[in-house]
């Protein structure tokens, strides 16, 4: 995290920070030792961009969630979706995979095996958002939304696409359970954009740079708002960035692919998967990512 200078209505700089996903490399921004969440996005990873060798993919083998939504948006590349409700969806890049844990589910994540040979790439963004306390065990359900049904706005050379939620007088129809946006924009150099007012908010920099004030964050960072600042910022060059926040769902505890309000529900779900309580995927039921040591 940065030092703030009293002039900005930035109050956290979070810069992503590497990790490896076995074999794998993506940059991690929230959680972070400085902001566990904005509004009720707990968990960000940018995925590449990368151009995976001849023959490899991307393999995250099956495992569990609860108590949180997944969504999965690429600008780059193609993933095949598959989940314990026996869903099976590639997606591409501008759609929306939404996915709705609640009470507990099971997915897997790969390169689909005739974009193997010769040699994918794959750029996008993974985030976690927590679920309001009396949705929590929600029954699961995962829906996909095509790039062409959500909301794309043009205002002063800026294109923007609302992912989900609410923003700019444009509603996505992807289905959120609280106060909730997330924008994707492409900025020319010198434009500037006003971020949506909502209680909690933030611009995270895929590509370029960006100045609020007298901050600049470029790619890699993700700008915290001050709650109830002006939230203007201009791009100083030509730059990818998303939009997210909302209301504000409160502290959530975290272990490995688990997200809930309470510790003794994460206790469970541990015990669950290691004991081969969590529903297969049809499809992809063979192999598993075991619960991490203790």
């Amino acid at each position: 995290m940065r030092a703030m200078s009293e002039r900005t209505a930035v109050i956290d700089v979070i810069t992503a920070r590497e990790r490896d996903l076995g074999g794998f490399s993506v940059r991690r921004v929230l959680p972070s030792p400085h902001r566990r969440h904005v509004g009720p996005f707990v968990f960000l990873d940018h995925m590449g961009p990368v151009a995976l060798p001849p023959g490899q993919g991307m393999d995250v083998r099956p495992h569990p969630h609860v108590n949180l939504a997944t969504v999965t948006y690429l600008f780059e590349g193609e993933i095949l979706h598959r989940d314990s409700l026996g869903s099976e969806q590639p997606i591409r890049p501008g759609d929306v995979n939404w996915m709705t844990a609640g009470s507990g589910i099971v997915h897997s994540e790969r390169t689909p095996p005739e974009l193997r040979a010769a040699g994918p790439k794959l750029h996008g963004l993974q985030m976690w958002i927590a679920l309001p306390l009396e949705h929590e065990e929600t029954r699961p359900t995962f829906v996909h939304h095509p790039k062409a049904s959500l909301p794309k706005i043009s205002r002063d050379g800026v294109n923007l696409h609302v992912v989900a939620g609410t923003a700019y007088g444009e509603t996505s129809p992807v289905a959120t359970l609280s106060p909730t946006f997330y924008v994707a924009a492409d900025l020319p150099a010198g434009a500037t954009l006003a971020v949506p007012e909502h209680e909690e908010a933030a611009v995270y920099v895929v590509d370029g740079a960006i100045r609020t004030n007298d901050l600049n964050a470029g790619t890699g960072d993700l700008s915290v708002f001050l709650p109830g600042a002006e939230r203007n910022f201009t791009a100083t060059k030509d730059t990818r960035a998303v939009l997210l926040g909302g209301a504000s769902l409160g502290e959530r505890h975290v272990y490995w692919n688990f997200v809930s309000s309470s510790r003794e529900r994460i206790e469970r779900a541990k015990a669950d998967w290691r004991e081969g309580r969590f529903p297969r995927v049809p499809g992809d039921d063979v192999e598993f990512i075991p619960l991490p040591d203790e």
